[in-house]
């Protein structure tokens, strides 16, 4: 059932305060076409929730952009196996690649930024999944970033990838979690984890733009660590999660 942008105001006003799996629930319930997108700690924990929530099966994607770490695929089939999921898993157009490698080398995001290697490897997937959406589930925390995504909410429209004809919901259920109470549902409930987090990696993306961090930087210092802190999204969230 189509949803209006007055409902989703209501919806985000009254589940403010909610518990993530209160909040996951809605988006189970309510959306026919809703999907949990997964690549982190944070949403394999959503994807536990969900296991516990719902006893069918519901669905899952994942973005890969032939650049990541050995571990993170890794990880990956561990989730899908764990949790027995017909994991969606996104990759980027060959072509695109193919011309962006030819003319630019393997590693043209350290010179001219990381938008257009993103912009091919990650968003134009998402965007081709997103078109067959009513909702989708993220994993994303305020405290993540305090220059981009402080003012997440647990729901939202996704402007950046709604039409006229259709307007497509965006659900963060871990917006108000910080990464301690991450880590916590995680070990009480034994939930797989990349092994990258033992070796100081906290958030993980591609293996050429992603690095440990040392104790007490914050955890999106190890990403794109030669850009500016306000330029540390891959597009993915960016659009959707400024103010206003």
């Amino acid at each position: 059932m189509p949803v209006s942008a007055a409902e989703i105001d209501e919806l985000a006003a009254s589940y403010a305060t909610r518990s993530a799996e209160d909040v996951l629930g809605l988006a189970l319930e309510r959306f026919q076409h809703v999907a949990i997108s997964f690549s982190g700690a944070e949403d394999v924990v959503l994807i536990d929730m969900a296991s516990r929530l719902r006893r069918g099966a519901f669905s899952v994607f994942t973005l890969d952009t032939g650049r990541l770490h050995g571990e993170t695929y890794r990880f990956v089939e561990k989730v899908r196996e764990r949790y027995q999921l017909a994991l969606d898993v996104l990759s980027p157009d060959t072509i695109a690649i193919e011309r962006l490698v030819r003319d630019k080398g393997l590693f043209s995001f350290y010179k001219d930024g990381h938008t257009e290697c993103c912009g091919i490897r990650k968003v134009a997937p998402l965007r081709r999944k997103l078109a067959t959406l009513d909702a989708w589930i993220t994993g994303q925390r305020k405290d993540q970033s305090p220059s981009t995504r402080a003012t997440v909410p647990v729901i939202q429209v996704d402007a950046a990838n709604s039409t006229a004809e259709r307007t497509l919901v965006k659900l963060n259920p871990l917006a108000n979690w910080s990464s301690a109470e991450v880590w916590n549902y995680i070990r009480q409930n034994e939930v797989p984890y990349n092994e990258l987090h033992e070796r100081g990696f906290v958030s993980i993306g591609c293996e050429p733009c992603t690095r440990a961090v040392l104790p007490n930087q914050h955890e999106r210092e190890g990403r794109w660590w030669w850009e500016e802190a306000t330029l540390k999204e891959c597009g993915l969230h960016s659009v959707t999660n400024k103010p206003g």
